[in-house]
């Protein structure tokens, strides 16, 4: 009888460890745990970032409450060299589902998405400044927008929606010095690229674009995976999802590096049912298996340089108004229209790349 009550009190001991091992070993801010972020959407929105209590500890550290749980985009939206950083929390009990492997994933009233865009190496200190935090709230249905910007000392942020500019100066990967007046949108401008049939919707949490390995903490896991094991996603992905790639691995067919690109800088305008779908481009992950949809071969509807043939001239990105447009600083004429005021040297590179071997030249 003894060895048996011995037996049981190992037994019962082990168990605990385990679970115990389970619980450190999970996300940073895995939803599993006594101390579980708990929000309420409709007092939203705070007037400061602070009153979410999404991190732990200082905020500019940017560490996560369990609950919060960061993600990442294979292929992120160009944002003037801006670093990002995105998290996202759900009311315990609910879940996102899938809907296509192109589609934004389903995800329950009450869902936040956070978003912080920061800088490193940022005059006179070299040190991180965060400009802002986006945010998008899901509350009777709807999605919603909250806009944050952050106080120099680094210590909160304060709800507006107003817009506004700010110049900043840092130091990038090649040891160039940059300055651009950064652009933090007002209200209108988040509703110009995320509208979808007039209303709010988010970008980015798509399978195609989660499907991929994450650098938690704990290890290197699939990110959509994460989600199904921490509760934040139903276990009903296929498991062969159409997936983007990372716009600069050369290790990927170039194609498929320029599709994934131009869809997350460019579909979120151009597709049915937005901004800009009265033009005859579809940039989508999804669309773009169609040359005529990524503009090869099309005649421009409105040329705005001398001498552009084709939205996209095969063979001659000299003669191609995407590469024109992509490559432009003007207002009236960068794409995308909004997000950026600088141009993108590395993803001009690719699209030019791309153009320029494509053949046959367009008749």
């Amino acid at each position: 009888m003894k060895k048996v009550l011995l037996f049981l009190s190992l037994l019962f001991i082990v168990f605990v460890s385990c679970s115990k091992d389970e619980l450190e070993e999970g996300l940073p801010g895995s939803p599993a745990g006594a101390d579980r972020l708990v929000l309420n959407v409709n007092e939203f929105p705070y007037t400061n970032l602070s009153e979410y209590r999404f991190f732990k500890g200082p905020m500019a550290d940017q560490r996560p409450r369990t609950g919060v749980i960061p993600y990442e985009p294979i292929t992120a939206l160009f944002t003037d060299y801006a670093h990002k950083k995105r998290f996202v929390w759900m009311p315990e009990g609910s879940m996102a589902h899938y809907a296509g492997d192109h589609v934004i994933l389903d995800m329950p009233d009450g869902t936040v998405l956070i978003k912080n865009f920061y800088y490193d190496n940022v005059a006179p200190t070299n040190t991180t400044r965060i400009i802002e935090t986006r945010i998008l709230y899901k509350r009777d249905g709807l999605w919603e927008f909250a806009e944050y910007v952050w106080n120099a000392e680094q210590t909160d942020a304060t709800f507006n929606m107003s817009g506004s500019n700010t110049p900043i100066t840092w130091t990038d990967e090649e040891n160039m010095q940059q300055s651009i007046n950064y652009r933090i949108p007002a209200e209108a401008e988040c509703h110009t690229c995320h509208k979808y049939s007039g209303l709010n919707t988010p970008i980015g949490p798509k399978p195609q674009n989660l499907n991929s390995t994450y650098p938690y903490t704990s290890g290197d896991r699939n990110q959509l995976i994460e989600w199904v094991r921490n509760g934040y996603l139903a276990n009903d992905i296929p498991k062969r999802i159409n997936t983007t790639v990372r716009w600069n691995d050369t290790s990927q067919d170039l194609e498929t590096r320029v599709r994934s690109y131009l869809d997350m800088n460019c579909a979120h305008c151009h597709s049915d049912n937005t901004h800009c779908d009265y033009r005859s481009m579809r940039f989508a992950f999804s669309e773009t298996t169609q040359p005529e949809n990524l503009g090869e071969c099309v005649p421009p509807d409105d040329p705005i340089a001398e001498g552009q043939t084709h939205i996209v001239a095969r063979g001659n990105a000299a003669r191609s108004m995407l590469y024109y447009r992509i490559n432009s600083t003007n207002e009236a004429e960068r794409m995308p229209l909004l997000g950026r005021t600088v141009v993108h040297q590395e993803g001009v590179a690719l699209i030019q790349e791309w153009i320029n071997q494509l053949s046959p030249p367009c008749p």
